[in-house]
């Protein structure tokens, strides 16, 4: 009886200082990586590399642990090599870091694949391969570009008789999602996420034209789905192992066809089986146009949705292809979201080409004033290796930054026409502290009272969203609870302190920066506690919560522009139109 080893590796980034980023516990789990396990669980229980071969199955997220290479090299090696280490998931911020790591693989003759949005971005965007995905093949790196669904059996039988291929582009093979292996992590893996949280998607693609978006270059335009019964098989394996808690990676649940199958089966599951879930979605802007969709959605037990939003200035939407977005319709969206007590995020993009501070700043005092939203997370506009934006910026010659480490959304990456790459990036860093001021919070905790919604998700979110910014420095996606640090695994080129000097250094910077964070917590708590015992708060009323129809000219944020206008002027002639259309229908009506 031989074995094959399959080791399954989530890289993390390096952090501005060559760290790489890990936690105690992270927030956001790998949905790539719950994907592959799956599916390698499968291939060892199905003895794809015959009977007489068992398949030994390991995965890590380097978020939440160390790496053990070492192991993983001596596991393999003692096993005459018999087995294949998948980079998995891998962005592009994280190759430079999933990199270093194949780096010490090859040494040691280990063989080593990536997969991920990085490789599948540049293979179905650009005519010629980038220099980092050269240097990848040059180390003897496998790269693999697409979805592994339908394709893993062959691979892992390559792997196993030593015929890997340098490259694998599955692109042009995305394969349906019916009745495939459904994602799953073991309990030890996500219990080291916040909350026992895992994740699932329950389709893939996007049918909108985002100029920043690299998921519709690698997932497609075309809604691929899941059945009902593949997520009732998901949700009832998860909750044997006693996790309850998910976020469903769909870039666009709206756009899922079979959302509303979906959402039926997991109320069945939880008002005749008993079994309650709670999870987070992501939608666009018009999701709250589906009948229902809004209704169902808190039905099934979704708790918090993450909104698209980008920006309230229909020149910056139009720039970034972003047509589907409204802002005539923003604030009644938002408000049927609170009206069945889901909290609510929203993505907003800066450093769009007419962006300058002070119009940056000026946008997010009118959504502060303007619209419910409940929390904003805040990134830079990115020319990601996938998307629309990087191909045409990398095949005029545009400089662009070489470093892939910076491609986080939090970085400048290339030059903007009206602002000097410091003042993009301090103005980044600002606009958290604009839009969290602490008048602000008030105003969200109160808007939250009025929906009949209790103040102490505010509390929570702003330590999260917040909170990750101002005591960690990092994105909140990038984020997670108590910072780890291992001096081992700092970036090349940055040096490496002796541990007698780093763990004492280490010890203060974090004892200082979580009485900082505690600090700020007893502040927003005092705040709540306050709010709570306010009788005023069931008559709370403010612009943003007052009832609205699709358009209202008394805000700010339609006077913004000569476009702005124009949106306004367009709702206005849509709305004629429909009433128009309705009173001849009526008209047309038999009486009896």
């Amino acid at each position: 009886m031989g074995s094959f080893f399959i080791e399954i590796v989530k890289p993390s980034h390096y952090d501005d200082q060559g760290y790489v980023l890990q936690w105690w516990k992270a927030w956001i789990p790998s949905n790539s990586m719950a994907c592959l396990y799956a599916i390698a669980q499968d291939c060892a229980a199905r003895r794809v590399l015959g009977e007489d071969t068992e398949i030994m199955v390991n995965a890590y997220d380097e978020m939440t642990m160390t790496v053990p290479i070492d192991q993983i090299v001596a596991r393999i090696r003692s096993n005459n090599n018999q087995g294949l280490v998948c980079l998995v998931g891998v962005q592009s911020n994280q190759f430079p870091r999933a990199m270093d790591i194949a780096r010490r693989l090859r040494a040691a003759d280990v063989p080593v694949a990536i997969g991920g949005f990085h490789v599948s971005g540049c293979l179905s965007m650009l005519k010629e391969l980038p220099g980092n995905l050269q240097d990848a093949l040059d180390l003897g790196i496998t790269l693999y570009a697409g979805e592994v669904e339908e394709a893993f059996d062959e691979f892992l039988q390559d792997a196993a008789v030593g015929t890997l291929r340098p490259i694998y582009n599955k692109m042009n093979d995305l394969p349906g999602l019916q009745n495939q292996i459904p994602p799953l992590l073991p309990e030890r893996l996500v219990k080291k996420y916040d909350g026992k949280i895992s994740s699932f998607d329950a389709g893939r693609g996007c049918p909108f034209q985002c100029s920043f978006c690299t998921i519709i270059n690698v997932q497609g335009r075309k809604s691929r789905w899941r059945d009902a019964d593949d997520i009732e098989k998901l949700i009832r394996a998860n909750y044997a192992q006693n996790i309850n808690a998910f976020f469903i990676t769909d870039d666009n649940f709206a756009r899922n066809k079979n959302w509303e199958a979906i959402f039926d089966r997991i109320i069945e599951l939880k008002e005749k089986d008993g079994i309650t879930i709670r999870f987070l979605i992501q939608v666009d802007t018009l999701a709250h146009r589906l009948p229902n969709f809004i209704s169902k959605a808190a039905r099934a037990g979704c708790t918090n949705v993450f909104i698209g939003l980008e920006s309230i200035n229909p020149e910056n939407l139009a720039h970034m292809k972003k047509g589907q977005n409204r802002i005539t319709e923003y604030r009644r969206m938002f408000q049927m979201w609170k009206e069945h007590g889901v909290m609510t995020y929203a993505g907003f993009i800066m450093g769009l080409p007419k962006d300058t501070p002070q119009t940056i700043r000026r946008d997010v005092e009118l959504i502060q004033r303007e619209l419910p939203v409940d929390v904003l997370e805040f990134t830079m506009l990115t020319p990601l290796p996938g998307s629309e934006d990087h191909k045409v910026l990398f095949e005029n010659g545009t400089w662009l930054d070489p470093d892939l480490n910076r491609y986080d959304l939090e970085h400048t990456t290339c030059a903007h026409p009206l602002m000097s790459p410091e003042i993009w990036q301090k103005t980044y860093h600002d606009i958290w502290n604009w839009y969290y001021t602490d008048a602000h919070v008030e105003t969200l905790m109160r808007r939250n009272m009025a929906y009949g919604i209790k103040p102490v998700r505010i509390w929570r979110l702003c330590l999260q969203i917040y909170g990750a910014m101002r005591f960690e420095g990092v994105h909140p996606q990038q984020c997670g609870y108590f910072r780890l640090k291992n001096p081992k695994e700092r970036r090349r080129g940055y040096r490496r302190w002796p541990t007698v000097l780093f763990y004492p250094a280490f010890a203060a910077e974090s004892l200082v920066k979580y009485v900082r964070f505690g600090l700020y917590a007893l502040k927003l708590h005092r705040m709540r506690m306050r709010i709570q015992k306010d009788p005023r708060n069931k008559h709370y009323m403010d612009l943003a919560i007052q009832p609205a129809a699709d358009e209202q000219d008394d805000l700010e944020m339609f006077d913004l522009n000569a476009a702005a206008r124009a949106a306004v002027d367009k709702a206005k002639r849509q709305k004629a139109i429909v009433a128009a259309s309705r009173s001849k229908d009526l008209s047309a009506t038999p009486t009896g």
